[in-house]
């Protein structure tokens, strides 16, 4: 009989091909190192994972075949590997979970970790979920074990969030929560899912958002926020909000490595990855007359630094609620309606729309991607027709907020 190592296999075909001998043995996969599988006299095929940690040999036994197939057995075998390269033994971990010895392991120190494997993997830009660990997490049970995190404390933290009135947050902290730990349990940290007893629609419920500025709400707005003492660059980057159709944290992330002042182009190079293909896509700004015009005074203020809009300590650009501040304090100053820097761009595609403009334009300004059969074979980017578009749309923007009391603008502002 050959020896088990020269018996490899590849296909699902070969697999079945693999009969029972007097003898039992083992067969090689030839893709997945360390993968076997372990053919008894009877016939009884089992997948095992052979792996050396700390200088000894540990064999791990992930199931039987067919109810656990090859492609499912060689990704079992890679999550395993990603241990082993950790430090971690698989097979001790597979049999303190079993026993209930879970590891005893602090919240934080564990999101640090999940941090590190998961997030960082998934995500480019990992801001936003750092900031919600930071903020809403750690600071009521970071000092837990995981293991002994309970409903009670998982709710005691979501509606701490509801209880300050942003249910949409509550939802987030819950959504991030519920995902490390699937993790946890996962690499035996946690013996279940606390999170999972708290359905996502008792936290909160998404309504459709159709706000958006009138006219004479846009001219009531702007000349307020501009005639404030608020931060003069903070209200150019509400004003560019309007005009760019960017999103705040687009804006806020822009770097003058982005902007091409003779070609008149903006590029974002990672925008917010979109929700049904989780991919980011370029978004490119072609800016008007007023836009380049700010851009150089928000140049003048900047100075050397990398960003657009300067954080508080060099080489950073502004906090996520800079923008939001602002537009609070300018809006409370008025008698208009509630509404976000979000509705902003809700705002300039409706006028847009109103104004005659080609859909698919307006929509490859908001860089929103179309799907289906028009997705398929309408690759267009209307370079042409937004160019003129933005012009545009700053000039009627520049007409309807400019009025001769405004010292904010000079004369080079207001359109013809």
């Amino acid at each position: 009989m050959a020896k088990a190592e020269t018996i490899v296999f590849s296909t699902d075909r070969e697999i079945k091909n693999l009969k029972a001998q007097d003898k039992r043995y083992t067969a090689k996969d030839k893709i997945a190192n360390g993968l076997f599988l372990d053919i008894t006299t009877t016939g009884v095929k089992s997948w095992w994972y052979r792996y050396s940690l700390n200088g000894k040999q540990e064999r791990l036994v992930l199931g039987r075949y067919p109810d656990l197939s090859l492609q499912d057995a060689r990704q079992l075998r890679d999550e395993s590997a990603s241990q082993v390269a950790k430090g971690i033994s698989p097979k001790q971990e597979k049999e303190n979970k079993k026993a209930g010895n879970v590891k005893n392991v602090l919240l934080k120190e564990y999101g640090e970790r999940y941090l590190n494997e998961v997030i960082k993997k998934d995500r480019k830009n990992p801001y936003n979920m750092i900031l919600c660990l930071n903020n809403d997490i750690y600071p009521y049970i970071g000092h837990i074990a995981v293991k002994d995190i309970s409903m009670d404390d998982i709710r005691r933290v979501i509606w701490r969030k509801k209880e300050q009135g942003y249910d949409a947050s509550a939802n987030q902290v819950r959504g991030l929560l519920k995902r490390m730990f699937d993790y946890a349990v996962t690499l035996g940290l946690a013996p279940y899912n606390p999170v999972l007893a708290i359905p996502s629609r008792h936290v909160f419920k998404s309504k459709p958002r159709d706000r958006y500025l009138s006219t004479e709400e846009i001219r009531k707005f702007y000349t307020t926020l501009l005639n404030s003492r608020i931060y003069r660059a903070r209200k150019l980057g509400l004003l560019l909000s309007l005009l760019t159709l960017l999103r705040k944290s687009e804006l806020l992330r822009a770097e003058w490595s982005h902007i091409d002042f003779e070609q008149r182009i903006w590029r974002i190079p990672e925008t917010k990855a979109d929700s049904k293909t989780g991919h980011s896509r370029e978004m490119v700004v072609y800016m008007s007359d007023q836009i380049i015009e700010i851009l150089k005074e928000l140049k003048t203020i900047a100075g050397d630094e990398p960003y657009v809009f300067v954080g508080r300590k060099s080489g950073t650009h502004i906090s996520h609620n800079a923008f939001n501040t602002a537009q609070k304090s300018a809006l409370a100053l008025t008698d208009i309606p509630d509404f976000t820097i979000h509705d902003l761009r809700r705002t300039a595609s409706t006028h847009l729309n109103e104004q005659g403009f080609n859909r698919d334009a307006i929509e490859k300004c908001l860089n929103h991607s179309a799907f289906g059969v028009r997705a398929t074979y309408n690759k267009a980017e209307y370079a042409e027709e937004r160019i003129k578009m933005m012009q545009k749309w700053s000039n009627f923007i520049f007409d309807v907020i400019y009025q001769s009391n405004i010292l904010f603008f000079n004369n080079k502002y207001k359109s013809v």
